[in-house]
């Protein structure tokens, strides 16, 4: 599923023994780069010597972690036998916390998903959305019992920890102390539980299971009811030192425009989000738009006035986001229906002459996102499963 960020080579090892746990995870990491590889195979490609590939070998299938095939057949000797994750080995869940809904997926130890639950909700606290945490977590363990549950990974709108921002306005979601949540949910699950915000966890999924499948440098552009960015930058997620990293949505686009929740004017999130979509549909902020049918008639006027702010704004966003971080394309995606995110990114064509603009371009300035609604709970899943898996949870996924 992933790869080491600066050549397809594995991860190389080290022999010390404080390092057994790194060393398992280069292991574990390059033979889910290769799919099945032999001890021979493992000793050549991490540098570690034979008696620690044997060892933490023999650890990892007595864990059930690493499942053993039959041998190859070979000219002499003795024939070399294939090793490949066992996707029973481990499990974790993901959790999309959203304004209007909580989606839950199971992963396997290979990243596929074994479960979903979906629960409605209006704009829940951490203290009124824990009993349904608790609930799919149940259900989940029940679902594998007896097999190794790795984590919990949980994403939701940002920003995180950042006053007069995190808890106002009708794209955020208040009562989310972060560190507090993450303490009650390990004390009640005894599982590692981290969190993030929901366009990293998004960039994640679609890198996973979407179109960014191979790209080593893109933008995610995630429009719920808010408006963030993940980036993956060569070849590895960047969230920032507060995990705020792609708060894009309170960059100010229009000088004395919207007023926003934020108390600044003109932010890109009164003009490219699901709320903004919602108040020239003629309801509140705060409505869930899948309650709305979009195809309707009476719509139409609505969504075509939404269209002529949003996709001015969306063409600085995408210009803003080439000039500074150069990537290989910028991905839009998100909560929003697929016809919606569709005309918003045909309809931004034109884009801005930028640095992008190059002959040798492999992949169009500005996609679509493949990954489905799920991404962002799929994503979350998936960084647990990686901090189990490999010394860089940042700096696996394959090429």
């Amino acid at each position: 599923m992933q790869t080491p960020s600066k050549s397809n080579k594995p991860t190389t090892g080290t022999n010390l023994e404080h390092a057994r746990m790194h060393n398992r995870r280069v292991v574990l990491e390059a033979i889910r780069q290769a799919g099945r590889l032999t001890r021979a195979d493992l000793t050549r490609l991490t540098s570690l010597t034979a008696q620690t590939i044997s060892n933490i070998v023999a650890e990892l299938i007595g864990e059930a972690k690493l499942s053993a095939h039959a041998p190859e057949k070979t000219a002499r000797g003795q024939p070399p036998i294939p090793l490949s994750i066992n996707p029973d080995g481990g499990f974790s869940i993901g959790f999309h916390v959203e304004q209007h809904q909580i989606v839950a997926v199971l992963l396997d130890l290979k990243g596929v998903t074994r479960g979903r639950q979906v629960f409605a909700v209006s704009y829940p606290t951490f203290a009124e959305a824990l009993p349904l945490l608790l609930r799919s977590i149940e259900a989940f363990r029940r679902d594998v019992a007896g097999k190794p549950m790795l984590g919990i990974g949980i994403a939701l709108p940002g920003p995180f920890g950042v006053e007069g921002m995190s808890a106002v306005g009708p794209t955020s979601m208040p009562g989310w102390d972060d560190a507090q949540s993450l303490a009650v949910l390990r004390q009640m699950t005894q599982l590692p539980v981290l969190m993030e915000n929901d366009a990293t966890a998004a960039a994640m999924g679609e890198r996973l299971y979407g179109a960014a499948g191979g790209l080593r440098d893109f933008a995610y552009l995630f429009i719920g009811h808010g408006l963030g960015a993940g980036f993956y930058l060569d070849n590895r997620l960047y969230s920032g030192h507060w995990r705020n990293a792609g708060e894009i949505g309170h960059v100010i686009v229009i000088p004395n425009g919207k007023p926003c929740y934020c108390g600044k004017q003109g932010c890109l999130e009164r003009y490219v989000s699901g709320a903004s979509l919602l108040e020239h549909l003629g309801v509140g902020a705060d409505q869930d738009l899948a309650d709305l049918d979009l195809t309707e008639r009476k719509h139409a006027a609505g969504i075509e006035r939404w269209l002529a702010e949003a996709v001015p704004a969306l063409r600085q966003a995408i210009s803003l986001l080439e000039s500074l971080l150069d990537p290989e394309t910028v991905l839009v995606g998100g909560t929003l229906s697929n016809d919606i995110l569709g005309r918003l990114v045909e309809e931004s064509a034109p884009l801005f002459p930028s640095v992008s603009v190059r002959v040798e371009r492999q992949q169009e300035r500005v996609q679509l996102c493949t990954a489905g609604h799920d991404c962002v709970a799929l994503g979350a899943a998936a960084l647990v499963v990686l901090a189990e898996l490999s010394p860089d949870y940042h700096a696996l996924l394959k090429d």
